[in-house]
């Protein structure tokens, strides 16, 4: 049998092998060729052609060996499916880094107009047409411009909130007028704190003594209406609350009308302790009369300062710059023994702390001997806040300081303090202080610069006892990103730092734990317009 297609391929003829012939034709149809498959055949085709395009103006470009100019930047990065795009992108990045490297120790032209944004940039180089070197110079100008404008912006936010800081809110002014007014025509608010039959319980050492010193109402109200609902037996606690004379009144004024009960307290003026006269204090008068204290604190606190300043350093710069330093009662915790003669142990605490947790164990803890109970600052989860060796404090480029100080003793923190007064009276604390004070002075405050710690840190060398770190927590009012969980495990949080939780200033998510112990219903409070802060 013999198959025979015609060249036209439109028919087969079969015929017979036996010589008969035998045949058979068949014819095939031509078929069609559908419009759909034209379509997507034309469809296919045309969005082929742009990357054979891309393609084949890829491949002539790669025969270009120099490229200097801005504008050529996007040709040689080219697809990397394509080959060799993704070599090219490696190289122009490699040869870039080197040009910026290169330019980077090169002078900025004087007189460049640098843009203030991102898209005024781009402009400018589009416009321009600058080539690889001019444009990486420009690059560096702008960048370095930029970095400045933003160290000089947090320096102004360090420095406003110092001001603000500083500042007393007219609503925590108002509260201490209406209460001082309130002392001069209401009897009530005049009364004696503590009642008569209560005054021997002040020198009770059966019972837990508290101190506190501050001329500010508020915050001492929530120290100890704090400490009072913490406690496990606020029957027990006795408060002596220390202030100045303009602030008595108020001060007196806010207690007698809203007593802790069942906690007693005293509210005494620094005018009102017989021992408190500039004879036993002389330090203090030099402090202030001092030429280069008064210029330190009141004087322009922004001189010496730059761009190139760490806005944390130029913050803690202007913090120990604050007037509260040289003021009677920021140093009269030094006097504790002699104000109290009476009393073997009490708590002292600043007044922006907040206690959270009964502090009856703190009572109960053998300081072997030791005067002051602390937590120490050298080490701990935060690294900033709890870093502090002698180092951070202390000029020990000064000789004085260097052969007497080790850089790498570790610091404690002052606001929540166990003294044991009659360890306390066995020693020379308080002359050591006076002393290192007057050197301090001697050498045009050259020694340190932070305020009443240092010379505390030296004091009390040889006579501190450690206490565990959950006791006192530092830093709400300067470490924003304080952990939460550890502040609502903390028995004392202490918001030292600029950002006090009565300012505006202060950190939103950390006032709350201040400010739940607010009445904010008080007829005194509502009248001042101290309003609770909005979450």
């Amino acid at each position: 049998m013999q198959l025979r297609i015609s060249p036209s391929m439109r028919s087969i003829t079969i015929s017979s092998s036996n010589g008969v012939l035998d045949s058979m034709k068949v014819k095939i149809g031509a078929r069609p060729v559908s419009y759909r498959t034209l379509f997507y055949t034309i469809l296919a085709l045309a969005f082929l052609l742009p990357f054979v395009f891309i393609l084949a103006a890829v491949v002539t470009l790669e025969g270009v060996d120099r490229c200097s100019s801005f504008d050529c930047l996007g040709r040689r990065l080219g697809p990397k499916f394509l080959g060799s795009g993704a070599h090219d992108s490696v190289k122009l990045t490699r040869d870039l880094s080197e040009l910026l490297n290169h330019v980077s120790t090169e002078e900025i032209p004087s007189g460049l107009r640098l843009p203030g944004t991102f898209n005024e940039f781009l402009r400018e180089i589009k416009s321009k047409q600058y080539d690889m070197k001019t444009f990486a110079v420009f690059l560096k100008a702008t960048m370095e411009n930029m970095d400045k404008e933003v160290k000089r912006s947090k320096l102004a936010e360090q420095l406003n909130k110092h001001f603000a800081a500083g500042a007393i809110p007219k609503g925590i002014h108002c509260l201490s007028l209406r209460l001082a007014d309130e002392y001069s025509s209401n009897a009530h608010a005049r009364k004696q704190l503590p009642p008569p039959e209560l005054l021997p319980l002040l020198s009770d050492n059966s019972y837990q003594h508290f101190i506190i010193s501050t001329d500010n109402v508020l915050a001492a109200s929530v120290v100890v209406t704090s400490t009072v609902r913490s406690s496990s037996r606020p029957g027990k606690i006795v408060f002596h609350v220390i202030t100045d004379k303009k602030t008595y009144p108020a001060m007196h004024s806010w207690f007698a009308l809203y007593p802790p009960s069942p906690g007693i307290i005293e509210v005494k003026g620094v005018h009102q302790f017989d021992w408190l006269t500039r004879e036993n204090v002389p330090v203090l008068e030099a402090i202030e009369s001092h030429h280069g204290v008064r210029n330190h604190y009141h004087g322009n606190h922004v001189k010496g300062s730059n761009v190139t300043d760490n806005p944390r350093v130029f913050a803690s710069k202007l913090q120990a710059r604050s007037p509260k330093y040289i003021s009677l009662l920021n140093h009269l915790r030094i006097y504790l023994p002699e104000l109290f003669p009476n009393l073997n142990k009490v708590i002292f605490l600043d007044d922006d702390v907040v206690i959270q947790r009964d502090l009856s164990p703190l009572w109960d803890i053998n300081m072997a001997g030791k005067v002051n109970g602390a937590v120490e600052t050298c080490k701990g989860d935060d690294k900033w806040v709890m870093s502090k060796r002698f180092r951070t404090y202390f000029n020990f480029s000064h000789p004085i300081i260097s052969k007497n100080l080790n850089p790498d003793e570790c610091a404690w923190a002052y606001g929540m303090n166990i003294f044991n007064l009659n360890a306390w009276r066995q020693t020379n604390i308080r002359d050591t202080y006076h002393y290192w004070l007057k050197e301090n002075l001697k050498s045009n405050l050259s020694l340190w610069k932070f305020g009443t710690l240092p010379p505390a840190l030296i004091a009390f060398m040889g006579h501190v006892h450690p206490i565990d770190p959950s006791w006192h927590m530092l830093g709400l009012g300067y470490q924003e990103k304080t952990s939460l969980e550890s502040v609502r495990r903390a028995a004392v949080i202490h918001y030292n730092g600029q950002c006090k939780p009565w300012l505006e200033i202060g950190f939103k998510h950390l006032q709350p734990f201040w400010t739940k112990y607010v009445n904010y219903s008080n007829d005194f409070i509502k009248n001042c317009h101290i309003l609770e802060p909005e979450e």
